[in-house]
């Protein structure tokens, strides 16, 4: 059940972000995110490791899509704060993404080729998507795509690792609790 609440979750908060910016009103998702992560904290059984998750994924992400606007291989239609940086709905969406690597895309852990190609593949669709929905505009659509699967590919593997470590939602063994 935790699983499908995560995922249905996930669904609300990436959609309230992608309509939100695609309609003038960038502050819808990450407001509906930040509930979302609040709920999230919440059922963890370490929300403090969850929650370094969730920080570790906006600094990557804001990172990542801060160079691909930097690059000038995408543009956003609302919710930068400066030219050069990711709008702060993208962010969250980052936050968001966080909150599913321990409980939905919990079987990509100790896969990470697999982590790999459903990175490469995945990644660039969403932003697709999000393109579709008029959230974003590609100004460069092969380098962007290029970059967000090479990107993704790095990226998802890493981040499946990350929350390996920082895991707020399984049972650890008694002798690595008390360390």
């Amino acid at each position: 059940m935790a699983i499908f609440v995560n995922f249905a979750a996930f669904q609300l908060g990436w959609f309230s972000a992608v309509i939100g910016a695609a309609k003038g009103m960038p502050w819808v998702g990450p407001l509906v995110i930040a509930v979302a992560l609040l709920l999230h904290l919440r059922r963890a059984e370490r929300p403090v490791e969850e929650l370094g998750l969730a920080l570790a994924a906006a600094v990557l992400g804001t990172w990542f899509d801060s160079a691909l606007v930097a690059m000038g291989w995408v543009g956003y239609s609302s919710g930068q704060l400066h030219a050069m940086i990711a709008p702060y709905w993208i962010v969250a969406m980052w936050v968001l993404f966080a909150t599913t690597l321990n409980l939905s895309l919990r079987w990509l852990r100790g896969r990470a080729w697999l982590a790999a190609i459903v990175g490469a593949i995945s990644g660039p669709l969403t932003y697709v998507a999000g393109s579709r929905l008029g959230a974003m505009e590609f100004l460069n659509a092969e380098a962007a795509l290029i970059a967000l699967a090479i990107g993704w590919a790095v990226m998802l593997p890493a981040l499946v690792a990350l929350g390996t470590r920082l895991d707020g939602f399984s049972e650890r063994p008694v002798e690595v609790a008390l360390r």
